[in-house]
């Protein structure tokens, strides 16, 4: 397909200028939702929940089946979409902070893509590499796998939050890595935030 797959997929980020949003990535169970939740209710705005998690538990519920290959882009559209609304709502607030909090995005949808099937679909590759947050967080294995339908691998956290870090590295995505416990977290987070512009890489 000539030009911008993910143009034409409907993958584009829009995001208003007034709006810091904040990318949560990490594999499973390691807290991305409930840091999302956390830093929402502490600074009184919206966070985008997980649309993979909807769509899969859905698809799980009704028939019984996991993701595959053909789920990749609805679900990347789902995640877009859901991202591109709250980022409209929360820049038409009347705080003068604009703080949006992604559970997850489409740059964690492109690393497990390749994790699971050493392939990504061009439009979802185009579109996670230029969508930008103004800080991404990368959450560590330092609490309890908790089971649920959809995740299947706990002795696997650290291999694949070793492949995440060398994913954002390889395509110079700057990171913070996150531990502690829930407190501990969301007071880490809010020091970054507050000193956004002075923050320095690993």
């Amino acid at each position: 397909m000539n030009g911008n797959d993910a143009t034409v997929y409907n993958l584009e980020q829009h995001t208003p200028k007034s709006v810091i949003n904040v990318a949560i990535l990490g594999a499973e169970s390691t807290g991305k939702t409930t840091l999302c939740r956390d830093l929402a209710a502490y600074f009184d705005t919206s966070w985008v929940s997980e649309y993979m998690r909807t769509y899969l538990q859905a698809k799980w519920d009704n028939e019984n089946l996991t993701c595959t290959w053909e789920d990749l882009l609805p679900i990347a559209q789902g995640q877009t979409k859901l991202e591109n609304t709250l980022a409209k709502q929360v820049a038409q607030t009347s705080d003068t902070s604009h703080y949006l909090f992604c559970d997850t995005s489409l740059f964690e949808l492109m690393v497990y893509s390749y994790w699971y099937y050493g392939d990504c679909p061009t439009a979802l590759e185009q579109a996670a590499l230029a969508h930008h947050y103004d800080l991404i967080l990368l959450t560590d294995v330092d609490i309890p796998w908790v089971a649920d339908d959809l995740r299947d691998s706990p002795y696997q956290r650290d291999e694949i939050s070793a492949y995440f870090a060398s994913q954002l590295n390889k395509h110079q995505k700057p990171f913070q890595r996150i531990s502690g416990d829930r407190d501990e977290r969301v007071q880490k987070v809010v020091a970054q935030l507050a000193n956004i512009d002075k923050i320095s890489y690993d």
